[in-house]
């Protein structure tokens, strides 16, 4: 009884197990060892080799070797059958949010399942990868590269898991140019704020300061209550966000608080009222749906002469004016609720005009002087 540990052909180790019983046929089994390193395949190898002897002693001897069951093997599932319990042991388990687990189960239906559904997990090569990119020429690049991390997101839990051995490949995502996003100049947001007062529906104007002065998701601008606002001190706490009537924490899992601008606090003072807990309210005092939020946007937006555009793109434009006015990063990322400074970043890009109007510093006069008595010049702008 032996096991050796070589190379794999493909990179990491392979293991060579080789078993001789009394009155029955040699066993071998070579497999590559879902490990990194050589100790850690030996002792895997180690492992494999007691429980091959396990399960061969305990059988009869006189059965068909294949006839006997393989009780460390198993049959390994589909992506289709491993999609749900993907979704109740990890996601619903880890606790992420309602929304967060609808889109992956649309994305699951959609687009996985009719391509790589009936594959098995150990069988997904490069190829049925690119199959699936081919497949989905129609959707764009960020939706595209979401629908790979996806898969991506499975594969690895199933190794988690020890439902396959290893990766069977890599996933890789698409490369695509890093596109600005959608948002509004000051002069714009001050269009769509008095398009709203105009209106005179006071939802219509909280929406676009929520969104555009407080950088609020809708979710979140649904579930804010008079209680998370003091106007004595001039501060705005985001408690919760709502989806489909379902109540949860904000996006990234914590409360965050930020100081209210002058136009949303009068807004606030002038529109209070009493039909409820919630800041916006619909029909019969009842809170609106996120999809009701996205009308009211809408409307305003068309009445401005603008293209509609969902609530984050105001969101996108508070992010934005904060760095335009030169609010550091930490502070947007703060305010923003985001989880990494990366992705505050992404949002600081400089309107059109901001970028025509840098160019002309090199226009200014400049000023001359001597530092001390050597020959040193420093260049000072007026």
């Amino acid at each position: 009884m032996t096991v050796t540990v070589r190379p794999y052909r493909k990179g990491g180790w392979e293991v060579d197990i080789v078993l001789t019983f009394p009155g029955r046929p040699k066993i071998r089994e070579r497999r590559k060892a879902p490990v990194r390193t050589k100790s850690a395949a030996k002792r895997w190898g180690e492992d494999r080799e007691r429980q091959l002897i396990q399960h061969y002693t305990s059988t009869d001897p006189d059965e068909d070797d294949d006839d006997r069951p393989d009780l460390v093997k198993k049959e390994t599932p589909t992506l289709a059958q491993f999609a749900p319990r993907y979704l109740e042991g990890h996601c619903e388990a880890n606790r992420l949010r309602p929304a967060t687990i609808d889109q992956k189960k649309r994305v699951i239906r959609n687009h996985l399942v009719p391509v790589l559904g009936k594959k098995r997990l150990d069988r997904i090569k490069a190829e049925d990868v690119q199959r699936l990119k081919a497949s989905r020429k129609h959707l764009a690049p960020t939706s595209l590269n979401n629908v790979l991390t996806l898969l991506r997101a499975i594969l690895n839990v199933a190794v988690e898991w020890g439902v396959i051995d290893a990766l069977p490949t890599k996933v890789k995502k698409i490369k695509h140019d890093e596109t600005g996003y959608v948002f509004y100049d000051f002069e714009e947001l001050d269009l769509l704020v008095l398009t709203a007062e105009q209106l005179g529906d006071p939802n219509l104007v909280l929406t676009v300061l929520l969104a555009g002065e407080a950088g609020l998701r809708c979710g979140e601008m649904v579930g804010l209550e008079w209680s998370d606002i003091d106007l004595r001190r001039d501060t705005l706490m985001v408690n919760r966000s709502v989806w489909r009537g379902v109540v949860t924490p904000p996006k990234g899992g914590r409360s965050r608080s930020l100081p209210i601008a002058t136009r949303l606090r009068e807004a606030l003072v002038k529109h209070r009222h009493l039909r409820g807990p919630r800041v916006l309210v619909a029909g019969r005092g009842k809170p609106p749906g996120t999809t009701t939020v996205r009308c009211w946007l809408a409307k305003v937006q068309r009445e401005a002469g603008f293209p509609t555009k969902g609530p984050h793109a105001l969101r996108h434009t508070f992010c934005s004016h904060l760095a335009m006015r030169g609010a550091p990063p930490q502070v947007i990322k703060e305010y923003a609720g985001h989880r990494s400074l990366h992705t505050t970043e992404r949002y600081t890009h400089l309107s059109p005009k901001l970028r025509a109007d840098a160019i002309h510093l090199l226009d200014r006069p400049q000023e001359w002087r001597h530092v001390g008595d050597g020959p040193k010049k420093v260049k000072k702008l007026k």
